[in-house]
């Protein structure tokens, strides 16, 4: 999500590979420690195992990371919605938020909002952004 110009803020409302951490001690290991695991990742400090930051099935959102969201889709001008159904719930209902200028969704298929889109591009989102050019680079 981009805020104010000049400054953006990515939420991640399923968290990240890229952070790991043990389940009994909450200790943080990176990606690499994680992949260079044999099997499962086990921490060092206490055995504990070593899960991915990240939000698994029937696991709710961060409710921090969703009130952030929502404030920010709220106050956007323009929304772009890229590489997603929007079937999934509760993430999918962010769009409800959006009262701004333009809606842009990209999407290999048909989408439950195609109907609602400023500009609707149906085609794989890697073949979009591959597209794209940054003006002076």
């Amino acid at each position: 999500l981009h805020q104010k110009a000049g400054s953006s803020k990515v939420y991640e409302l399923h968290g990240s590979v890229l952070r790991n951490y043990c389940v009994k001690c909450r200790a943080f290991y990176d990606e690499k420690y994680v992949v260079s695991s044999k099997g499962i990742p086990v921490c060092e400090k206490c055995g504990g195992i070593v899960k991915p930051d990240v939000v698994l099935y029937e696991e709710g959102l961060d409710n921090e990371v969703v009130s952030d969201a929502i404030r920010t889709i709220a106050e956007a001008e323009v929304m772009i919605v890229g590489g997603t159904s929007l079937a999934v719930y509760p993430a999918a209902g962010l769009l409800d938020y959006f009262r701004g200028r333009a809606l842009v969704l990209i999407n290999k298929g048909a989408t439950p909002q195609d109907r609602n889109a400023d500009l609707l591009i149906q085609k794989p989102i890697g073949q979009i952004f591959s597209q794209i050019k940054v003006k002076g680079k």
